[in-house]
């Protein structure tokens, strides 16, 4: 039968994390099995396999993204899952989409559903900011970088949901023009980018790329 005592440790490292890995336990020494007996008795709620959480824990709708970067550190929340994240454009994607080194494995995460993009060099490291989700600190492409690489994967996502979060970026003021450009360099996009940034610019009376 297990201890009181044991239950209790499972309980407070519960308290001092936002999402428990059974891993996070075994380290411990402790059995795995606790975690079952805990959600069980309601006093755990089991989020994905071999995750945990309080039940009192409000847990957000970008959960899944905290998910990912426990499962996969080296990578970062990129493309349609970044624009959720921003607030920018429509799209509501089932998957999460994460950027990861050009030379990594493909994460063998079977839930929640990963959609792994390859990056290398600047691609991989420029424009990655912080952003508090459940407690975790997950890395994500800002803005601007979202939107240069939402115009270099178009063939994976649509030349129109790149357009869409081009506009929605700039009437929700969260780039700017410079930074813009700064980010299609490092993505190469600057000549695919130009003609649209130039229509976004007509529209509100500025000066956009030269």
């Amino acid at each position: 039968m297990l201890s009181q005592t044991q239950e209790e440790q499972v309980l407070a490292l519960a308290q001092s994390v936002s999402l428990l890995r059974a891993r996070d336990v075994a380290a411990l020494s402790l059995p795995t099995v606790i975690l079952s007996r805990l959600v069980k008795d309601g006093r755990l709620m089991r989020i994905g396999r071999g995750m945990y959480a309080r039940p009192d824990l409000p847990l957000s709708e970008h959960i899944s993204l905290a998910e990912v970067t426990i499962r996969v550190p080296k990578g970062v929340i990129c493309l349609l899952s970044a624009l959720r994240i921003h607030g920018l454009g429509t799209q509501a994607p089932h998957q999460v989409w994460l950027a990861i080194p050009h030379n990594s494995p493909t994460p063998r995460v079977e839930r929640p559903s990963l959609r792994a993009v390859r990056m290398s060099g600047q691609a991989l490291t420029a424009g990655v900011q912080s952003v508090c989700i459940d407690g975790l600190d997950v890395p994500v492409f800002n803005a601007a970088k979202t939107i240069a690489d939402c115009f270099k994967y178009r063939n994976k996502i649509g030349i129109d949901v790149a357009v869409e979060a081009l506009r929605d970026g700039w009437e929700q003021r969260k780039i700017s023009m410079d930074q813009l450009l700064h980010y299609a360099n490092i993505d190469r996009v600057s000549n695919v980018m130009r003609p649209y940034v130039k229509s976004v610019a007509a529209d509100h009376c500025i000066t956009a790329w030269t």
